[in-house]
This record gives structure tokens, sequence and C-alpha cells, in this order.
């Protein structure tokens, strides 16, 4: 996306933005640390999908969990005081990007801007919440990576347009008794990818109330497309969205699309990193985000290390003779673990800003032969 294009989209962004947070300055908001007992209010999801359902070859993913249904998780008086923190002078200045992949998105700012944001997703409850869902016992990726905000948005007339399109299209289908490729797989508000993370927990900070469309669409091992629905303000979806292809489908009924998407991995270190930075690298402060890559990686190691070095002390106490074989595998995986540290740090005058490839794909699925959302 060119220059122009880019600061035209912030400029869009800022004036549809803009009555959103005027509207929200007339509520008086509390200004109390977060606190679980009276900002999260969990109902765990009616059913989860694991990679079986999804066709999905055994072993991908580090664990069967696949994706949830939408679920309650903080309250409305959270979600007023995450969005007053999020559309704020500084975020909004500071951390905006676009990409070809998403529009305009904001990174990077919680651990600086949103002490509540970065609370409510460091906090034990939460956390707990997302592992019990997820079967793994997780922990935020990196605070670059927590809360990150897909936005879109459009007027009221925007609005009242492609409504008025939709019900012409749907009536014209309907005499014609066809259906034609359905109207959110045209232009979605982020386009078919797989999240660099393990995990992601997606957020809806929007009232869907009025909201047609808004799913995430999924790509099954055999080509086939799924849709979950999309959540309700305060409610969330959690998915394994490192292994498999998804897309966020526009939504119609509304002027705006808030969500907050924070990733997590496994907090164990005997569990495998499949941590990519293909999406977030063209949108991202380098100096940060790989600082805190390195930072947790190395982490990783150093673990795997000592727990390496105590098992040979203690079969040398014990008189046991030490494996050459196992410990010559150790030593190979750990070199092809920090051979992938090396290769996901491009250089940055090699990074081009905004722009996407799709080497984070797994499917060969391209726009000609893409499988239709129904």
């Amino acid at each position: 996306m060119a220059t122009a294009e880019v600061e035209s989209l912030i400029d869009d962004t800022r004036a549809h933005v803009g009555p959103v947070i005027k509207a929200m300055s007339m509520n008086t908001l509390s200004t109390d640390n977060f606190d679980p007992k009276k900002h999260i209010d969990f109902t765990p999801p009616a059913k989860t999908l694991t990679m079986s359902d999804l066709k999905l070859p055994e072993g991908t993913g580090v664990s069967p969990f696949a994706v949830s249904d939408p679920f309650q998780l903080f309250t409305q008086e959270a979600v007023q005081r995450m969005r007053a923190e999020i559309f704020s002078k500084e975020v909004l200045e500071n951390c905006k990007y676009s990409s070809n992949l998403a529009q305009c998105q904001l990174r990077g700012f919680a651990a600086k801007y949103a002490p509540f944001v970065y609370d409510a997703w460091k906090n034990p409850e939460t956390l707990a919440i997302m592992s019990n869902i997820a079967g793994v016992q997780l922990v935020t990726e990196m605070d670059f990576e927590i809360a990150h905000i897909n936005i879109s948005v459009k007027s009221e007339k925007q609005k009242a347009e492609e409504l008025e399109a939709f019900l012409d299209r749907k009536l014209t289908e309907d005499d014609e008794g066809i259906a034609g490729c359905p109207w959110e797989d045209d232009k979605p508000i982020v386009d078919w990818h797989t999240d660099s993370y393990p995990f992601v927990c997606v957020t809806m900070l929007s009232d869907c109330t009025n909201m047609i469309g808004g799913e995430t669409a999924l790509r099954t091992g055999n080509g086939d497309v799924i849709k979950v629905r999309g959540p309700q303000m305060g409610c969330a979806v959690v998915l394994q969205g490192r292994y498999i292809e998804h897309q966020a489908l526009r939504a119609l009924g509304s002027t705006e699309r808030v969500t907050m998407v924070t990733s997590f991995r496994p907090k164990c270190h005997t569990f495998r990193d499949d941590t990519v930075l293909t999406t977030v690298r063209p949108v991202s402060n380098l100096s940060e985000l790989y600082s805190q890559f390195c930072e947790y990686r190395l982490e990783i190691l150093e673990e795997r290390i000592r727990n390496k070095l105590k098992a040979m002390r203690d079969a040398e106490r014990s008189g046991r003779k030490m494996s050459t074989k196992a410990l010559k595998a150790f030593l190979h995986d750990q070199e092809l673990f920090l051979a992938h540290m090396n290769k996901e740090m491009i250089d940055d005058e090699f990074v081009i800003k905004g722009s996407i490839d799709n080497s984070h794909l797994f499917s060969d699925f391209g726009e000609s032969n893409r499988a239709r959302v129904e």
C-alpha cells in the first residue's frame, strides 16, 4: 500500500473514530485498576472444535484443541475502559499500522499507554481461563503482542449503502433462484492468513446488536471453509491460529468493528515453539519485536540447558553412563532452535513496511480457486 493511501486511510479512520470517542466520554468511567472480580464475567464456551474436527493432520498444533465457540469474558465496564485506552490520542498517534492484510491496526501500545488493558491480559485469572480452554498452560507471547487491535470503521451513509446493496443482491438471488458468492467473502476485514503465534484470543470491543456477518472463516484440511459465529461485545474466541488458516469476514449493520487480538504461547519449555514473525514483522517496531522475541526464546533455551545439565550431573553422580546419542540429539534440536531465531530476524533494511507475503499460508489455495464461504 502506497504511503499516500495509508495516510488517507489514517485520516478516514480518525474521522470516523472521533465521534465514537466523544460519545464514550459522556459516560463516567472508573479509574480503578483491573480487578478480575469486577471486570471478568466468564461463561465457558458451549463447545470447542479439535484439529481432528477440522480434518487437519494428526500432530498439527501443540494441543488437540482448535477453536472455541464465542464465550463471555469481560464485563461491559471493562470493555469501555479498554476502549478509552485504545482510542487515546497517544495510541492513535504512535501505534497505528497498515498492511495489505489489514488496513488499520494498533500494535505494541499496551505496556506503555494502556495499563488497564495490559493488566487484564497479564492477570493470573485471565491466563487460567485461556489455559483451560486451550488445554495447555499459556502465557502471553510477549508484551508487544498484547491487545493487537483491528479496526474497521464506516460512516452512517456507508453503512446504509452497504445494507441496501446487500438487500438488493439478496432479493435478486432469491428471485432468480441462485446463490452467488457470499458478500462477506468479497472484501474481508483481514484476508486469509495464519497467525505468527501458537494461540490467539480475539475479543469483540464493538456493539454487535444489529451486526450482520462478522464471523471468522476457517479453512479445513480438505479445503472446505467453515464459519465461527462472531462474538458479541465483551465476548471472545480462542483459536490455535498459528496452524489454522483463517480470515475475518466483513460485517454489516454497524459503523465500526473493533477486535482485540492477544497472542499466547505454552509456558513449559518442553513444548515446541513454532512462532514466526512473517505476518507481524512488516507492521512492528522491529527493535521492540526482535528484542522481546529473542528474550523469551533465549529464556526457553536457558531453561532447557539448565535442565539438561542437571540431568547429566544426576546421571554422573548415580554412576550411569552418559548417552552420547541423546546428548547429540539435544544439541541438534537447540541448533535448529537458534537457527530458526536467526532466520526470523531479517535485517531492518530488507523489511518492507506493510507488505506481507503468502509464506505464512500452509495451503496452495490462491485467489482464483479459494474455497467459498457458505
